[in-house]
């Protein structure tokens, strides 16, 4: 399944870094692809999509509603 979420709180490589750790957690085999400039996640994975939100909000970067 695929998601696109926008994230206004991605700013930087670092942000890019924590967010796809996060969702690895939960997805060791998701294909995350986060862009700082236009502030959207794009993740390939099999889990839910709430559980991808909040694992990324638990990382500090809610996704915008």
């Amino acid at each position: 399944m695929a998601l696109q979420l926008k994230v206004p709180k991605l700013v930087c490589s670092g942000c890019v870094k924590t967010i796809t750790e996060a969702i690895k957690k939960v997805d060791a085999n998701a294909i995350v692809q986060a862009d700082p400039k236009t502030k959207l996640i794009n993740v390939e994975t099999q889990v839910p999509r709430t559980a991808i939100e909040t694992a990324i909000a638990s990382a500090g970067y809610p996704p915008a509603a």
